[in-house]
């Protein structure tokens, strides 16, 4: 007996490459596994093909930059930022969440999409994401967690504080954080 393992459209997080600077290609492998819908920008779009990775929409307002592949799509971004583009359409599409790869994070324009998809940004070496009061994850010990916006009664057990905006798991196991505001910005390091 074999297991088919069926993926509904939308099922998977879409991935959203603005930049792949330093990326590992391993990493964006893992993240191609289940045949996302793959949205990019020109350049990047140039960057995949080359990795023979089908790209499905491109974001730009010139009709023939970008399109290296057949079948690719255009996204016409006009006056919004190639990433508000992006998102305003999956969340129009009913995309439950999205994974960005992008060479510097813009944290003040994605934060207005909180709540409104599931963002997860890679940048570089560490994976960004937003988490709700009450949140708790397990890590190995020694593991390092920063906090990337200003929180208000920030409460946390599990981990040692190292330095304004940054701690490190105690010892294996679960560690918690709790707030006052709506959501936090935090990130680790890519495993």
């Amino acid at each position: 007996m074999s297991s088919h393992h069926i993926v509904r459209e939308k099922q998977e997080p879409a991935l959203l490459v603005l930049g792949l600077d330093d990326f590992p290609e391993e990493l964006l492998g893992q993240l191609l596994e289940w045949s996302p819908t793959v949205i990019t920008t020109p350049d990047t779009a140039e960057k995949l093909n080359m990795l023979g990775i089908k790209v499905d929409w491109v974001i730009s307002n010139n009709r023939d930059e970008g399109l290296v592949q057949s079948d690719v799509k255009l996204m016409v971004p006009g006056d919004n930022t190639l990433a508000t583009t992006a998102l305003n359409y999956l969340i129009a599409n009913h995309y439950p969440a999205v994974n960005v790869i992008m060479d510097e994070p813009v944290l003040d324009e994605m934060q207005n999409y909180t709540g409104k998809i599931d963002l997860v940004i890679f940048q570089g070496d560490q994976k960004i994401y937003t988490v709700s009061s009450g949140f708790s994850k397990w890590k190995p010990a020694g593991e390092e967690i920063r906090v990337l916006n200003s929180t208000k009664a920030l409460n946390y057990t599990g981990l040692e504080q190292t330095g304004p905006d940054s701690f490190r798991t105690v010892e294996d196991g679960f560690f918690t954080l709790s707030f006052e505001q709506p959501f936090l910005w935090l990130a680790e390091g890519l495993d």
